[in-house]
C-alpha cells in the first residue's frame, strides 16, 4: 500500500512538473510575440513619420527625385514585409534605414531646410523612433534568447519537443553595408 501512494506521489509530482514546464514555455513563446509585436508598433510610427518627412525636404529639395524614390520604395516594401520573419524583415528594414540616411545627407545641402522648424521636428521625431525601434529590437532578441534557452535546456527541452516548440529566430541584419550607421555631417 505504501509503495502505491509512494508512485502516486511521483506521478503526481511528475504532472504538475509537466504543466509547469508547459506553461512556462508558452509564457517565454508569448513573450517573444508581444517583442514582435513592439518591434512593430514602433516601425508602423516610423513608416507614418517618413512620407512627412520626404515632402518637407521634397520642398527644398526639387531636384532629388531619385532619393525620395529610393524612401518611398523602401517603405512601401517594408511595409509590405509585416508578416515576414525576423531576418527577412532585418534585411527589408536595413534598406529602409539606409534610404533615409540618404535622405538625411540630401537634406544637409539645404540650409534653410535645416534651419525649417518642421523639419527639425520631423527628423527629431525619426531620431527617437529609431532610438525605440533599436531598443524594441534589443529586448525582441533578449526575449528569443530566454526562450530558446528553454527549449534546448534539460529538462524542459523534454516538454518542448514532445509539444513540438520551435525555436525563436533572432532579428538580425546580415548585410555589412546595414550594419553601419549611415553618415550625416551637421556643418
Amino acid at each position: 500500500m505504501i509503495a502505491l501512494w509512494v508512485i502516486l506521489g511521483i506521478v503526481v509530482i511528475l504532472i504538475i512538473w509537466v504543466i509547469g514546464a508547459y506553461n512556462g514555455l508558452v509564457g517565454f513563446r508569448n513573450l517573444v510575440k508581444n517583442a514582435w509585436a513592439q518591434i512593430d508598433v514602433q516601425l508602423k510610427r516610423r513608416y507614418d513619420l517618413i512620407p512627412n518627412l520626404v515632402e518637407t525636404v521634397k520642398g527644398y529639395a526639387k531636384h532629388e527625385r531619385e532619393t525620395f524614390e529610393l524612401v518611398t520604395k523602401a517603405r512601401n516594401l517594408a511595409q509590405q514585409s509585416s508578416g515576414a520573419g525576423a531576418a527577412e524583415r532585418g534585411k527589408v528594414e536595413g534598406e529602409l534605414t539606409q534610404a533615409l540616411g540618404r535622405l538625411l545627407v540630401v537634406a544637409e545641402a539645404y540650409p534653410e531646410l535645416k534651419a525649417n522648424q518642421n523639419f527639425l521636428a520631423l527628423q527629431e521625431e525619426l531620431t527617437s523612433t529609431e532610438n525605440k525601434i533599436s531598443f524594441s529590437r534589443q529586448y525582441y532578441n533578449d526575449s528569443v534568447l530566454k526562450y530558446n534557452n528553454k527549449i534546448q535546456m534539460f529538462p524542459s527541452n523534454v516538454i518542448a519537443g514532445m509539444f513540438s516548440f520551435k525555436q525563436g529566430e533572432f532579428f538580425e541584419v546580415n548585410v555589412p553595408e546595414q550594419k553601419e550607421a549611415p553618415k550625416v555631417q551637421f556643418t
